[in-house]
């Protein structure tokens, strides 16, 4: 049980989920700032371009800080970018798609945007960002997994 806890709690995992929290906060701001300055059409047309802007701020800020902290890829030469670039992006569109097809379902379809949770009483999340919130989890692990198994594995130290 202590190899386990070991391997699953290390400096790469801790340091994943701090800057995937981070991601998440550039990504669920992005959202919500495209959110209020798209606020003159309905609730749901432009929610996936809104997710979209949202998403590659958040994959920009993902890729360096992963890169440089989490998994201590050190090289910047252009070999190993052609190579961490592409795959980086690809896995995140990947995870995009998967979290545009929660909104379309969820906001769209299932009309969970016309739900709010008052949150203790200091704010109120909409159905927009609740759905939004739930599928960044989803869409951090995935990435992790990506990231961890197929993009860094073989991180070159300098």
């Amino acid at each position: 049980m202590k190899e386990l806890i070991k391997k699953l709690i290390n400096k790469e995992t801790i340091t994943y989920i701090i800057f995937g929290v981070g991601s998440t906060v550039v990504n669920l701001g992005v959202f919500k700032l495209c959110d209020l300055f798209f606020t003159s059409v309905t609730q749901t047309d432009l929610v996936l371009l809104t997710n979209f802007i949202a998403w590659v701020a958040a994959v920009i800020f993902a890729f360096v800080t992963n890169k440089i902290w989490v998994f201590e890829s050190k090289s910047w030469r252009s070999d190993v970018l052609k190579k961490e670039i592409p795959s980086f992006v690809g896995a995140r569109v990947f995870s995009l798609g998967v979290e545009e097809l929660g909104l379309l379902i969820f906001l769209k379809w299932l009309n969970f945007g016309r739900f709010s949770w008052n949150v203790f009483g200091l704010f109120t999340l909409d159905g927009k960002m609740l759905v939004k919130i739930g599928l960044a989890v989803i869409v951090v692990i995935m990435n992790y997994v990506f990231s961890k198994f197929i993009i860094f594995k073989n991180k070159e130290k300098e």
